[in-house]
């Protein structure tokens, strides 16, 4: 390890695990979800809802 990098305090670990787990864990969940019901939304977009076809 280098002389000039500091060693992460207990605190700072708490804190970036929270940021970790309150905001970025649910804005990626929302994100992926939001995302694939748009991409199922496009897709009956263009080919219609399942069961149509004869």
């Amino acid at each position: 390890m280098d002389e000039t990098t500091q060693p992460h305090t207990r605190a700072q670990e708490l804190r970036a695990f929270l940021t970790l787990s309150v905001v970025l864990a649910p804005v990626l969940a929302v994100g992926l979800v939001s995302g694939y019901g748009f991409l199922v939304w496009m897709i009956q977009l263009i080919a219609g809802p399942p069961g149509t076809r004869l």
